[in-house]
């Protein structure tokens, strides 16, 4: 299982970092589909993006890549509503956390598939603080009431705002490691961390991510990528889905 486990991370991480979005997304379905508790699954998937996602960024600072002005409103809103997200998540029924997770899939699955891109002399240059913060906001209550870093509402969302996709992906990246931190702080106080699990999921992911990075560097194509993320979204909303709707008509 262990092997399983740090495999699948590895791939998630190398995918989803094309994007810039944290692989936990789609890690935690896979973490319960083979068994794994929600509750243990959602703080090893904030875990996961925090350190997998870290790398990424470094690299894109290194190469200054990076929009900080952009990032900093996101990142002040996500960090502080992140903690706000996962001590609710406690008050709340799993079968509506796993509804909620299924909902957010099925957003970013179709926003990825069917967003028309914009015409690269088009793209917003300024920053928009307070839309910003309010999508930080809203990433950063999901992100700890999910365990899914937030980055699948923030790239869409920044999208739909007219920024440039290539700023998004590396805003996104920077993002997500804050506002994943915070939620798993919050999950370790309240003790609810499987170390052996996060620590397998968080290593494997780093490698993953940073390989991920310096080849979308090099080779990205942003519609495949965008097509690929968006399949395996939509798939694993349909297989998490299937099961929560029996529950809810049963």
């Amino acid at each position: 299982m262990n092997y399983l486990i740090g495999g699948i991370s590895f791939i998630a991480a190398f995918i989803f970092s094309l994007g810039g979005i944290g692989a936990a997304i789609i890690l935690i379905p896979v973490l319960v589909t083979l068994g794994v508790p929600i509750t243990v699954a959602k703080p090893v998937g904030l875990f996961y993006n925090t350190i997998s996602l870290s790398g990424a960024s470094i690299s894109n600072i290194r190469n200054r890549l990076l929009d900080f002005r952009g990032a900093l409103p996101i990142i002040v809103s996500s960090f502080i509503f992140a903690i706000a997200g996962a001590w609710f998540s406690q008050k709340v029924p799993k079968n509506i956390i796993l509804a909620l997770f299924v909902c957010f899939l099925l957003f970013s699955g179709f926003m990825f598939l069917f967003h028309k891109k914009r015409k690269p002399d088009i793209y917003r240059e300024d920053n928009p603080v307070i839309r910003l913060f309010m999508i930080g906001g809203l990433a950063g209550l999901l992100s700890g009431l999910l365990g899914i870093g937030g980055g699948g509402i923030i790239s869409p969302l920044l999208l739909i705002l007219g920024l440039n996709p290539k700023k998004i992906t590396t805003i996104t990246a920077f993002v997500v490691p804050f506002s994943s931190f915070s939620g798993f702080l919050t999950y370790w106080s309240i003790g609810a961390v499987d170390w052996k699990l996060s620590v397998i999921a968080a290593i494997s992911g780093l490698a993953g991510a940073t390989m991920g990075t310096i080849f979308m560097q090099k080779n990205l194509n942003p519609a495949t990528v965008k097509k690929i993320l968006a399949v395996i979204l939509l798939l694993m909303a349909v297989k998490l889905g299937w099961p929560v709707l029996s529950s809810f008509v049963s």
